[in-house]
């Protein structure tokens, strides 16, 4: 005898409440919690195993709702289907039909939002806003994150761009090869998060290693890096003088940053509770730093006295404030002194390879002294495990060589290496 479905009706249902399951037969079953619950279950057998699925609670599906989803399960079981397993297919399906509604601008936002805490400046976080809109939104912005695949990503890397105003156009890989290989790296990251978080599946069409590389020359192949432009170290001397005769916290910012070998970032984000005059040290932490490990940075007599005056016009927790005070001096603002200076031959970074050159060329202090007081990582892993203290003393030594020699204003006769201390 068929065993008989359909045994309760609506009336036993609505009286249900005492803990339990209630079958209706063909599978189906009423389930009241001891908390007073009541949800529909489909029971049944697959590859010899039991199985139960939920169909949903009572609040939501009615019995005749409840009978129509069992009969669905059972017409997929004679078929061969598992119907949790069809219902996760489906699930996914819309998932994925969801995820097609994200676009690449979207997610790109979402990245950087999710990862701006993580990064030392918000200028960093502007950038990667900046490079997206300016070269991958225009093309693939409005367009599914699903949707991306290497020919848009091709479309982005070389799309028509002039190295110089009003010259001839060339693809954006060959005519600024940095900054498309830095367009390329952040949309291979913004695409990696994406799949990640489930709005788009398979491989990431902006990878380098093994897909790109394929199709696009290496970087160094395209054209010569252009390094920051630097002061020939014999000029320093001169030079200083000229900048400690500007006024303003710019210069003196400028100042304290050629004299530390300092980067911009490090400058202009110091704190007065980072200088610590009585040791004639500045620790800068290991947030604002590009090797995100702590930095002392021994001060010499000439940047001690950069501090000094800095007291005199304290405003708020910076040591160089810009406007308003609460707010450190900008990015800029260094920059836009150089140009009054008439020196647009060489950039604030490039004093550090003025300090880099001077040191190994004057100097007879050891280059890893050299490359410490610049906070430059160490990639060889077995040098940077042995090397396990900061140099701080002879640190100290180079930088007051430095200072010093940055005094001189007119060298005379042959210029004399500074030997280092034993």
């Amino acid at each position: 005898m068929a065993r008989k479905i359909q045994r309760l009706t609506a009336l036993a249902v609505e009286r249900a409440k005492r803990p339990g399951w209630y079958a209706d037969g063909g599978g189906l079953y009423l389930q009241v919690t001891p908390e007073g619950g009541r949800s529909w279950s489909f029971r049944f057998m697959l590859d010899r195993r039991p199985r139960e699925m939920g169909l949903g609670p009572l609040q939501v599906i009615n019995l005749s709702e409840a009978r129509a989803k069992a009969m669905q399960c059972r017409r997929m079981l004679l078929d061969g289907i598992d119907p949790i397993e069809a219902r996760k297919a489906e699930r996914e399906r819309a998932r994925l039909e969801a995820a097609n509604s994200i676009t690449f601008k979207e997610c790109a936002a979402s990245f950087i939002k999710a990862n701006k805490a993580g990064w030392r400046t918000e200028k960093h976080a502007d950038l990667w806003t900046n490079t997206m809109a300016t070269y991958a939104e225009p093309i693939i912005g409005a367009l599914s994150v699903q949707s991306i695949d290497t020919g848009l990503v091709m479309r982005v890397l070389e799309q028509e761009v002039c190295k110089q105003p009003g010259g001839p156009s060339e693809t954006l890989w060959s005519a600024k090869p940095e900054t498309a290989g830095r367009v390329r790296g952040r949309m291979e990251a913004i695409l990696a998060w994406a799949t990640v978080r489930g709005y788009r599946t398979g491989d990431n069409p902006a990878r380098w290693r093994g897909h790109l590389d394929k199709l696009l020359p290496p970087q160094s192949k395209v054209a010569q890096v252009e390094h920051h432009a630097a002061l020939p170290y014999a000029e320093i001397g001169p030079f200083m003088a000229s900048l400690r005769a500007q006024e303003g916290i710019a210069a003196r910012a400028m100042e304290f940053a050629i004299l530390t070998a300092g980067r911009t970032g490090e400058v202009i984000g110091a704190r007065w509770n980072e200088i610590d005059i009585d040791a004639a040290t500045w620790t800068v932490p290991a947030a604002r730093m590009k090797g995100r490990r702590e930095h002392r940075v021994p001060l010499s007599a000439a940047a001690l006295a950069v501090v000094e005056a800095m007291k005199i016009v304290r405003q708020g927790d910076y040591l160089f404030p810009g406007l308003p005070a609460d707010r450190p001096l900008s990015n800029m603002a260094m920059l836009a002194l150089l140009r009054r200076m008439k020196r647009d031959d060489v950039t604030v970074h490039g004093f550090r390879s003025t300090f880099r050159d001077w040191a190994a060329e004057q100097t007879a202090f050891p280059s890893e002294v050299v490359e410490m007081a610049l906070a430059h990582v160490v990639n060889n892993k077995v040098e940077a495990a042995y090397r396990r203290g900061d140099l701080f003393n002879k640190r100290r030594k180079l930088m007051d060589a430095w200072a010093g020699y940055s005094a001189i204003v007119k060298p005379t006769g042959n210029v004399v290496a500074i030997r280092a201390a034993e």
